[in-house]
């Protein structure tokens, strides 16, 4: 097992010393390996979807313990929180007028567990919630994706509302976790709880934009029919786009997540590059902007004094 352990710290310790080209075409491969592996052995493909809401449900259940046991929300970006909020209260609108299912019941159990979340940081931990460190403007992402959505819908035969909607939710949930990304780009530093519920929404961005692309083969284009062309012929091509958009935008962390997992580090600390191609930052607080490790330790030492004062 220490073998084990010891090549592939060497293998990721390789993988880090090469150039950005490099690691995104190795990126790219082993994306693509997996596919072709699950492929092969999950026959329904409607399991992947099934394994993507089991996973993500176990990200939410770690933040979960993390917000009722250490009763602290630090690190947690709330607009992280609002956005995928909307998004699935949004898509549980969708599903109940167009297509209930199974879905619709996992769907409804997440909403009510992140307003729950919500609840959590906005109320009953508010005084540990790095607010400074949440900077995103989340309206950057919300006016953009309800303008997309007007422009590029499905065509289905439902009503332009309900496909408007659709549209929406899918554009908003791919870019609901920048504001995320943004608070451990501040902070360079991410605590346990923090890293796993972010690694297990990686995972299961990833599942999901499995499930899409190969029930897409298996159909040979018969699904991209099924969803509607929309505007020009764009609405599934952006729905796939959507999918893999989602799935890179974490895959930086989750490559930092693994590598700190193997070498018995506890707390995840990012080096600076790591999620700016997705949140650049405000004027005045780019790269040496923050003391994130010191920043880090000074705000739970201000919230420490605030909780027992």
């Amino acid at each position: 097992m220490k073998e084990l352990k010891s090549r592939i710290q060497y293998a990721m310790s390789w993988i880090r010393r090469q150039p950005p080209k490099v690691k995104a075409f190795l990126a790219v491969v082993s994306a693509m390996t997996v596919l072709v592996f699950l492929r092969v052995i999950v026959h329904d493909k409607e399991y992947l979807f099934l394994a993507s809401e089991a996973v993500h449900a176990t990200g939410i259940s770690v933040l979960i313990y993390k917000l009722t046991k250490e009763r602290t929300c630090a690190g947690l970006s709330l607009k992280t929180q609002e956005l995928t909020a909307l998004y699935l209260g949004v898509r549980l609108y969708c599903s109940f007028v167009m297509e209930f299912g199974l879905h619709t019941l996992l769907d409804s159990a997440a909403f009510f567990t992140t307003l729950w979340v919500i609840y959590m940081i906005r109320l009953k931990l508010r005084a540990t919630y790095m607010e400074d460190k949440d900077n995103f403007v989340i309206y950057y992402v919300v006016v953009p994706c309800v303008v997309v959505s007007f422009l590029i819908h499905p065509s289905t035969h439902h009503h332009i509302i309900n496909r408007l909607f659709w549209a929406l939710c899918v554009y908003l949930e791919a870019v609901s976790v920048l504001p995320q990304l943004r608070v451990m780009q501040n902070t360079k530093i991410v605590e346990p709880f923090t890293a796993h519920y972010v690694f297990a929404l990686g995972i299961a961005r990833f599942l999901n934009c499995a499930h899409w692309i190969l029930e897409v083969l298996d159909t040979r284009g018969g699904l991209l029919t099924a969803l509607g062309y929309g505007t020009y012929g764009l609405w599934p091509f952006m729905v796939i786009l959507s999918e893999i958009i989602q799935t890179f935008i974490l895959a930086d962390f989750c490559y930092y997540y693994v590598q700190s997992l193997m070498g018995g580090q506890l707390v995840l600390r990012l080096p600076s590059g790591v999620g700016e191609f997705a949140t650049a930052p405000p004027s005045g607080r780019g790269r040496g902007g923050w003391n994130g490790e010191d920043e880090f330790h000074e705000n739970f030492a201000e919230f420490g004094e605030d909780l027992h004062g």
